[in-house]
């Protein structure tokens, strides 16, 4: 009977002691986190190994990182912006500029020709603010998610040519003359794909526009089937060079390489085209070929 109750007790006192780490060991934790700066590194930590403790402490840590990486990842983006904006400023603040300086001369000249070249620069730097903030309003737009999409069967071959027609003055002032490529074509068997027109329109606007601007000779595009029946549209236009172009941020908004800085452009057309892409199922790619001659491939990948 003694040593029924002797067991009893140190049961009970051994619940006890492990009840009391238990209690100390949680009131630790609980202080090292209501403790902890939110920028500090310090990791939760415990001086026993009792069960259940140092899987509590782990889980703890593992919430601590999770934060810390989304909260480094929340101030990259912040800096981005700042950055973007800064840019944004610029290029808005630029040609504003330019418009007012022509305006002061035609509003200073006496000569009624000169002062209508004048005016003519001024009246072209404002266009270019309101190409700007047409892309810049394109961009906020495509990245809607409530961007609502008309998505029907939709005729390549139409919507391209149009888009090439549309450079024509750019081709023929540069003495290019670009080459479409496409499957041979049955009549009444246009290749369709499934997509909003409007949007698929302003992708391939986009494209043709980017080879144009940043190419170094006479842009190719390139309609092919794939394996999966899909439809590709490769826009492929030759480059000075391919150092200074990083297709990982390629369809990055503001997304401009070095030697492009000083074109024309926002670097938000490529962003756009990207997200219309997404918002449509479609894939876009950027290819470098350093292979003379050196190019940048462009292929969007469409459902049909």
């Amino acid at each position: 009977m003694l040593a029924a109750a002797l067991l009893v007790l140190g049961i009970a006192l051994g619940a006890l002691i492990t009840m009391a780490t238990y209690a100390t060991e949680l009131r630790r934790i609980a202080r090292f986190l209501q403790a902890r700066e939110p920028r500090s590194n310090a990791r939760a930590t415990t001086a026993v190994g009792v069960p259940g403790i140092r899987d509590l402490a782990d889980a703890v840590n593992t919430e601590l990182d999770r934060s810390s990486r989304e909260r480094v990842d929340a101030q990259r983006h912040q800096d981005e912006f700042q950055r973007d904006l800064s840019a944004l400023s610029h290029d808005i603040r630029t040609p504003l500029t330019g418009a007012k300086g022509y305006l002061q001369l035609a509003y200073d000249e006496t000569d009624a020709s000169t002062r209508q070249l004048h005016l003519a620069a001024a009246t072209s730097r404002i266009d270019s603010t309101t190409a700007l903030l047409d892309e810049l309003f394109a961009y906020t737009k495509s990245t809607d998610p409530d961007l609502t999409l008309n998505m029907q069967p939709v005729a390549l071959r139409p919507l391209i040519e149009r888009v090439l027609v549309g450079h024509y003055p750019e081709f023929e002032k540069r003495g290019w003359e670009p080459e479409l490529c496409m499957p041979d074509e049955a009549p009444g068997r246009e290749l369709v794909v499934l997509a909003d027109p409007d949007a698929l329109a302003r992708i391939l606007e986009n494209l043709v526009t980017n080879a144009v601007r940043h190419g170094s000779d006479a842009p190719r595009v390139l309609v092919q089937l794939t394996d999966r029946g899909e439809a590709s549209v490769t826009v492929e236009n030759p480059v000075a060079s391919t150092a200074s172009i990083d297709t990982a941020r390629l369809f990055d908004r503001f997304y401009q390489a070095d030697s492009a800085r000083h074109a024309a452009g926002s670097g938000l057309g490529l962003a756009v085209s990207a997200n219309l892409a997404h918002a449509m199922g479609m894939g876009l790619t950027a290819h470098l070929s350093d292979a003379a001659p050196r190019s940048l491939s462009i292929t969007l990948t469409c459902p049909r």
